[in-house]
This record gives structure tokens, sequence and C-alpha cells, in this order.
């Protein structure tokens, strides 16, 4: 379906084929049209205000809620990770906003740290109940969407995520509709009809640049492909570790995504023919998403790309879902595992870091699949080999994502950990046998003192 832009606003005239029928909902549509100034007036001091996460953060309207700032008191904005600037957790915005983080970036974590906004630690997979049993009642929901479609069906674009849920869950709904927002398949769109306020802008979207991959990263890369059979399904995130992995499978037949999110990376492997998702048992041929973080070059391959299926986050991250993926292989990260394969995730320390986000999620859904394997993978040190990742026990305050008794496979640049169904010794010598050299004698006598060893 062709994207259909309407006369008397910033985007170009109705193509030829459309004029010679008007939509029925073009009046609506121009009706809705305001500035961003004026459509943000709907915000009122002790609203909650949902904003779209990650590369969709729609700019326009986080700018001119912030400008209102004068004028609103105890307004809680609530969002995942987003790829933008975040000036409502400044320190001067203190009594006019308040953020509640569900996953912590760079741009909030100050702000979490000091005690001037909050986190809520929760599995991705469970965020949209929160909009919907009346946990986290949502009074505005900010959001961006592609330009509607001749049927009058806007995408959610990069970001289906949590947004979808948020949209059809607040009162009111603000849409900064933009021009270079791609059109993506699958249960991504939303009508017309549901967005209360229209912004119309043509912005360059916001872009996550890709890492060189290191060393250390490829050979962490190549211990975890190791472990992917042909025709596997594959879930990771995005970084130095995943782009590793995605290197190192060049040489893998028929593999297939189901994925919270993904990046450029992808491209390159279904060019190649080596992510085809032929072997699937769940959406056969498909790669299943909520999200994406990447470039520009990422956007335009999803674009009407019918490759490409996004799905909510309580779809894609629904472990029983993700079960039906016959030969599943989770690969997520972590700041610390201790010796008894207890995984911290989010924070450094009683420092929050970033967020539960999928991981649980996917180590559950992998184990439970037919020829599953749940993956953690990590660098064996932090600070250039000062620190070791692999510790006696977790640093105090430090919280635990992934119990002991999820986890499965643990690989650093030294190797493989299989620790499922073994015992807290057996636990302790094969994170040992993969820790950094410099540390294993000093985690070997932790150990002993512990008597688990």
């Amino acid at each position: 379906m062709t994207t259909v832009p309407i006369t008397d606003t910033p985007f170009p005239p109705l193509p030829a084929a459309a004029t010679r029928r008007t939509p029925t909902w073009a009046e609506e549509y121009r009706r809705k049209i305001v500035g961003a100034a004026e459509a943000l007036q709907v915000v009122q001091s002790g609203a909650r205000v949902y904003i779209h996460p990650g590369c969709a953060e729609p700019e326009s309207l986080v700018e001119a809620l912030v400008a209102r700032k004068d004028q609103l008191e105890n307004v809680e904005i609530v969002h995942l990770l987003t790829m933008g600037t975040a000036p409502y957790v400044t320190p001067d915005m203190a009594g006019h906003f308040r953020h509640r983080s569900l996953f912590t970036g760079a741009n909030v974590r100050q702000a979490v740290n000091e005690g001037r906004a909050d986190y809520t630690p929760i599995f991705l997979s469970e965020i949209p109940r929160l909009f919907t049993d009346g946990t986290l009642p949502l009074d505005v929901a900010l959001i961006q969407v592609s330009p509607p479609d001749e049927h009058g069906f806007c995408s959610f674009g990069v970001g289906i995520e949590c947004t979808k849920t948020a949209a059809e869950s607040a009162r009111v709904v603000i849409a900064e509709m933009n021009r270079q927002t791609p059109r993506t398949l699958g249960d991504s769109f939303i009508h017309l009809h549901k967005l209360d306020y229209i912004v119309p802008v043509d912005r360059p979207m916001l872009e996550l640049p890709r890492l060189r991959m290191s060393p250390l990263h490829s050979q962490i890369g190549a211990h975890v492909a190791s472990l992917v059979e042909n025709g596997s399904t594959l879930q990771m995130g995005i970084g130095g570790i995943p782009d590793a992995v995605l290197f190192h499978l060049a040489g893998k037949k028929d593999l297939g995504i189901h994925t919270e999110m993904f990046s450029d990376g992808v491209i390159e492997l279904v060019q190649k023919g080596v992510i085809n998702n032929e072997k699937k048992t769940l959406h056969r041929g498909k790669i299943i998403a909520s999200f994406v973080l990447g470039s520009r070059a990422l956007y335009d391959f999803i674009d009407n790309n019918p490759i490409c299926e996004f799905h909510p986050s309580n779809y894609v991250n629904d472990p029983f879902v993700i079960a039906e993926n016959d030969r599943m292989v989770a690969i997520n990260s972590a700041l610390q595992v201790d010796l008894t394969g207890q995984v911290c995730a989010d924070s450094i320390g009683d420092y929050i870091y970033s967020g539960f986000g999928g991981q649980v999620d996917f180590i559950r859904g992998a184990a439970r699949s037919q020829g599953g394997k749940p993956i953690i993978a990590l660098p064996s040190t932090a600070r250039n080999d000062e620190l070791s990742r692999i510790v006696a026990s977790l640093d105090s305050g430090a919280g635990v994502v992934t119990s002991r008794g999820d986890v499965h496979y643990v690989v650093t640049e030294f190797g493989v950990a299989n620790l499922h169904g073994r015992s807290i010794r057996e636990r302790a010598a094969a994170l040992i046998a993969i820790a950094h050299p410099k540390f294993r004698d000093e985690l070997t006598a932790q150990a002993k003192a512990r008597k688990i060893l």
C-alpha cells in the first residue's frame, strides 16, 4: 500500500492516482493537524505522559512539552530507553517533571542515581500490562508515526514495543507524523481515528552509530557462534558482542530471527542468505521483532519489507511464544556473574545502569525451546583488566536479573561454561576456567574459603 500525504500540510500533494478519490478520512485528518506547542497544551499538572522510546522518540513533542515547564507541576514522564536528549531530568526541572524509567539509558542515568528520577525493574514482556491493568494508567501518549496509507493507517515505524499498547490505552494520543519514518509491517499500525492530535514534521530519524568490532568482541563472538547450529532462531541485542556473533555466523545456514530488537548487522546476513527464516517453526520466512536501533540504512531495509514483521513486546517477548521456536538461541549480556551463576545485568553495585529489558524473557523462552540454548556473553574483565566480571559474590547492592536456576551457558573470550544441571562446585570450577587468567587464583581461593570448591 502506498503512503498518502494530504494537501494543505507540509507533506507533498496527493499522488495523481489517489486524487481521483479523496479518502474518507481526509477531512478528519486535516482537522487534527496542529503545531507541537498547541498539541502539548493538553498536558496538565499531575498527568502521566508516555514517550515513544528508542530511535522513534518524537523530539518535536518532547521539546514542546519541556517548553511548558513553568506551567506544569508534578508531571510524570514514563518511557524505556530513548536515544534523544532528556531535558526533563535536569535539576532545574524538579517539581515540574519527574521521570519513571522502565529501562535506564545514558540520558537519564545520572538523574536516576541521584534520586531525581525513578527506576522500575520489570520484564519487558510485562510492561504493556502496566498500562492496561491500572498499575500505570496513561493520560497522554507522545508517539511518532509514518504518514497514513490510503486506508488511513499509520505505522509505528522503528518501534512497536510497548508503544502500541500505550497508544491504545492513553486518554489522549499526540502523534508526531514524520515523513522520514519507515512503514513497518506486522501488528504495527494505528488508524488516524485513534490519533487526537497530529503534528507533521520532516526531520531525520534518530540513529545509533555502529561500533567497530574489537578483537575482544571477536573472540567472544566466535565462542558464541560455535554454539549456534544450522537452522537456529536467534535473539540478540545491540553492540560489539552481538555484531561479532553475527560476523562469525557467516558460514551458517538457514538461520532465523525472533528477537525484541535488531540492528544493522542482520542486514548483511540476510543479503548473504544466511538468515532466511526458512527453518523457523513459528512465523516461518519472517524476521520477528519489536523494534530496531541503528542507521538510516537499517530503516530503509525494514521500510515496507515483507520479510520483517513487527509486534508488541507482550507478544514477541512472551517466553511461551519464544519457546515455540525450535533451536531458539538467546544471546544476552551481563555486568557481573558470580561463581554460583547469578547474573547482574542492570546495576553496578547499587548504581542503576540499565534495566531488565528482555533478558529473562528470552533466557526462559530459549530454555523451554526444543534444542534451545540460553547464553550469557560478557568480557571477562572491566576497567582495562582491573576488575574481574566473574566474581565470588556480586557487589553489594547489585541486583540479580537472571537467577542461577535460569542460567545455562556463560561465555567470555576465554571459552564457554555450561552451568545447566551442575552443582555449585561444578559451576564455580567452570566459571573460574573462563575468567581472566590473572584472577583465577584469587577466585579459586575465595571459592575455597566459602567451601564451594
